[in-house]
């Protein structure tokens, strides 16, 4: 997003703004796909499921390249939001986009403990966490003070562009890396799914696919930057089939790989004591470092639109005599208290699912009513957006319950991936 932002002033070719909207596309999603697919029941269900939501993920890009053209709220999916279909659903849209980026720092400092533990598991055995200094919640604080911290508070994210862009090239290498493990790991043979086990562990895949194709919030500005914006049907098709090559390989060989075994974060499954494994796991914790001031700004100033829409919060005196104060805050209290949640939470799949059912609304809910609007007495595109409503409130409504309920009850997948095979209370010890 930022990058689209500084191009948008000279004007973006349509290739390079495939490589913006992969960019927001591909990311921890690659992770949990494996799991998704065994919780749908197997390759085939899953892959079914997978096909449908395409269609709406790509019809709701273009209605909302549409809706950015007529509104000219080019700078933020909630500036065209706001500007299509009012200020309140506006405010809505700002503070669902900050619960977002929110729950997804959360994810990625969690990814962080995954590594961590991967890597001391396969260097120096499953005893690793009796050492307090190789705990995941004690690497994650690390990790995240001396290496994510100070990147938190910049007032701009330019200087993030180049590394932000490594992270396609990072999960190129994950991809890579699942599919050759398939052919050359010697992995004993995996038992996989014939059929799901009822119509509640289908839908629970779709939180995993909306989170992994969730690069909405991003295309309203790389639309804007477009060069020529009526290319962006092309930049929509060849953005999309991309991610959905490397999402399907990720899901499909890793799951054809561990079967019932996978893990919610895939990558702990391997050897990190080897340095194609090891390079893996260093490229994708490059790109949680780098990705992770990135949501937090744009989640800051989703904060701060809701703060000018408060009484006096958008005078000009207001805003100019608290900006850095607002700035510090904001980002303070977001980064602690993420790094607090993410040490609490084992795994990202309930992470994900719980967030994915946020994604449902930014590619099913607010895409249907800018469709409304834009539908004046056109009663199939009426009819089209009225669906698009109804599907992403129920997705969201009846997704989030469940992972919540999950979560409370401790139900749904069996026990996550325990690398460490010491006793809890031993480790008290």
């Amino acid at each position: 997003e930022a990058a689209a932002q500084e191009a948008r002033n000279s004007g973006t070719s349509w290739y390079a703004a495939v490589f913006l909207l992969v960019n927001a596309a591909l990311g921890a999603g690659l992770l949990n796909f494996p799991q998704a697919f065994d919780r749908a029941g197997g390759l085939a269900v899953a892959l079914s499921v997978q096909a449908v939501l395409l269609l709406f993920v790509v019809g709701s890009l273009l209605v909302l390249g549409g809706c950015a053209e007529r509104t000219g709220g080019f700078e933020s999916y909630q500036r065209t939001v706001g500007l299509a279909c009012g200020g309140r659903l506006g405010a809505l849209c700002s503070f669902l986009v900050a619960l977002y980026c929110y729950g997804s720092c959360v994810a990625f400092l969690v990814i962080v403990g995954d590594f961590s533990d991967r890597v001391f598991a396969s260097w120096y055995g499953t005893d690793y966490c009796l050492y307090w200094y190789m705990r995941r919640d004690v690497v994650t604080v690390l990790v995240a003070v001396v290496l994510v911290l100070p990147l938190c508070f910049s007032g701009t994210i330019d200087f993030l562009k180049y590394p932000s862009a490594l992270g396609v090239f990072a999960g190129l290498y994950l991809v890579g890396l699942v599919v050759a493990e398939y052919y050359t790991g010697h992995h004993p043979p995996a038992q996989t799914r014939a059929s799901p086990e009822s119509a509640e562990t289908v839908l629970s895949v779709v939180p995993v696919i909306c989170f992994g194709y969730q690069c909405h919030v991003s295309s309203v500005p790389i639309y804007g930057c477009l060069a020529k914006r009526s290319a962006f049907p092309r930049v929509v098709l060849v953005g999309v089939s991309l991610a959905a090559g490397l999402y399907t390989l990720t899901g499909v060989y890793g799951y054809r790989t561990f079967g019932r075994g996978v893990a919610g974060d895939v990558l702990e499954l391997y050897d990190a004591s080897r340095p194609t494994v090891l390079v893996a796991v260093v490229a994708m914790a490059a790109k949680v470092v780098a990705t992770y001031p990135i949501l937090l700004f744009c989640g800051r100033m989703a904060v701060d639109d809701l703060y000018s829409g408060l009484p006096g919060g958008g005078a000009p005196s207001a805003r100019a005599g608290g900006k850095l104060r607002r700035r510090l805050v904001i980002s303070s209290a977001w980064f602690c208290t993420t790094l607090g949640l993410a040490c609490l939470v084992p795994s990202i799949g309930p992470v994900i699912r719980t967030i994915g059912s946020l994604a449902a609304l930014f590619i099913f809910l607010f895409p249907g009513l800018c469709l409304v609007w834009m539908a004046g007495r056109t009663w199939t595109r009426l009819g089209m957006a009225v669906a698009c409503v109804a599907l992403g409130t129920f997705v969201f409504g009846q997704v989030l319950t469940a992972s919540l309920l999950e979560a409370v009850l401790g139900t749904g997948p069996a026990a996550e991936l325990q690398l460490c095979r010491v006793p809890r209370l031993t480790r008290l010890v």
